[in-house]
């Protein structure tokens, strides 16, 4: 299981977490006692997040690098719908679409998540048309 740390200050208004170096972040005592529990949405959306950076040759770096790319390329997006350049990264798609399903860490534990790998293939204006119709 990863750590939990309250810290307000490094999440935006709307994000309840944020995993760093596989540290997940929150912003109240509420949502750290959530993560703390195993089976609740927000504790899968987060671990997948580790998973994903197992698949990237398990480097944070990598990861994060391969994010920020994936984000601004989406930025043009934007203007599109809100927040698009977050909600379109391929590694949020799989995080959002497995985040309900108990079973998807255990499926992916071994090579890690990389349903992302298929997602990245496709353009952000594609993701944009496939997952949110617009």
């Amino acid at each position: 299981m990863m750590s939990v740390v309250i810290d307000s200050v490094w999440l935006r208004r709307g994000y309840q977490a944020l995993t760093f170096f596989g540290t997940v972040i929150v912003g109240t005592e509420a949502d750290a006692l959530l993560m703390r529990q195993s089976d609740n949405s927000l504790t899968r959306h987060e671990m997948i997040h580790l998973r994903q950076a197992q698949s990237t040759h398990d480097s944070w770096p990598l990861f994060y690098l391969l994010y920020f790319w994936y984000y601004l390329r989406a930025l043009p997006q934007n203007r599109r719908m809100k927040n698009a350049a977050y909600l379109i990264n391929p590694f949020e798609i799989e995080a959002y679409r497995h985040m309900d399903d108990p079973d998807y860490l255990d499926r992916c534990a071994d090579e890690g998540a990389t349903e992302w790998r298929r997602l990245a293939k496709m353009s952000p204006r594609e993701r944009l048309r496939r997952f949110y119709n617009i």
